[in-house]
């Protein structure tokens, strides 16, 4: 019985590292979305300051003269 108990006492032990282990990864990962995503926010709003800027866009240009 008392190999038993020790058994799951290493078990259990086992596993609360292994979700403190999961709890920093997942941690870190969030930080990571959060940056991500204020980085696609500054660059969606660069893109649209670029296309409200007046040029046309490249498919809608004319050819230069000497083509």
């Amino acid at each position: 019985m008392e190999k038993r108990i020790i058994e799951l006492e290493t078990k259990i032990s086992y596993q609360d590292h292994i979700i403190s282990e999961l709890d920093d990864v997942v941690t870190s990962q969030q930080k990571q979305i959060e940056k991500l995503e204020k980085e696609m926010k500054r660059v969606q709003a660069h893109l649209k300051a670029l296309t409200s800027s007046g040029l046309a866009h490249p498919d809608e240009e004319s050819p230069p003269p000497h083509y």
